[in-house]
């Protein structure tokens, strides 16, 4: 691909997309499809970086109802995270990948430290760099870190992997067969009409510099691909308001 829609991303992907059928953990088939769908549109130019979720093991607001102290709930879902980054950096390797982790919280036997122009260095050279660990704070969850990094990095747009759900809907798809899906959409008005896209603070650190947001089924294959391609695939997030 000689000029791709969106040179350098950030890719979001939730704790829950590495489970597949599973209700716990890992897939290893799941592992091995979204690695592919990364080394593909790798090797079409595009400069990536992949945000992991890990809500498949952990999730801290789940453990705070049960009398947990938020915080310390929160750093084990940190934990989750670097569980998720290094078993896609596995999957990535194994297809040839040139693969960097670098983590919010320090755990320098398995991972780089976050140092944004070391990052920024790494995806020059063509690496894929998977950031774990969210922002390295409590109350912050990992689609702020994605939002937070893709502003750090200079990411020309932010693409948030769904898992089954193709784009944005005015209420929940599974759960109301007639839920209406968004072709596009301001910050605003997701953020003014909750619409669960991804958290408050992200969508708004995403508006205040106008930073576009692809929500879309990572579980579709050519999907990714076709983003990069430029073609309309899911829901667009950006400054301007929906015809």
């Amino acid at each position: 691909m000689a000029n791709p829609a969106y040179p350098r991303v950030i890719l979001k992907m939730s704790g829950e997309s590495f489970k597949g059928p599973g209700e716990f953990g890992l897939d290893a088939d799941t592992l091995q499809y979204v690695s592919l769908q990364i080394k593909n549109i790798a090797e079409m130019g595009t400069e990536i970086g992949v945000v992991v979720g890990g809500g498949n093991f952990w999730r801290g607001a789940d453990y705070e109802q049960t009398g947990m102290d938020r915080s310390t709930a929160d750093f084990a879902g940190m934990l989750g995270t670097i569980m998720n980054a290094l078993a896609l950096q596995d999957a990535l390797e194994r297809t040839g990948v040139i693969v960097r982790t670098q983590s919010a919280i320090s755990m320098p036997s398995v991972a780089e430290p976050y140092i944004r122009r070391r990052a920024i260095r790494h995806l020059q050279k063509g690496r894929v760099v998977i950031f774990a660990g969210g922002t390295g704070n409590p109350y912050m969850t990992t689609d702020t870190a994605a939002a937070l990094r893709a502003l750090e990095i200079g990411a020309d747009a932010l693409i948030m992997a769904k898992n089954g759900v193709d784009g944005v809907y005015d209420s929940d798809p599974l759960k109301n067969p007639s839920a209406e899906k968004y072709e596009k959409l301001s910050h605003y008005d997701a953020l003014s009409q909750r619409l669960q896209a991804l958290d408050s603070t992200a969508l708004s650190l995403c508006m205040d510099n106008s930073l576009p947001i692809v929500v879309f089924d990572i579980f579709k294959t050519g999907n990714l691909a076709s983003i990069l391609a430029g073609e309309r695939v899911g829901t667009l997030i950006n400054g301007e308001a929906a015809k």
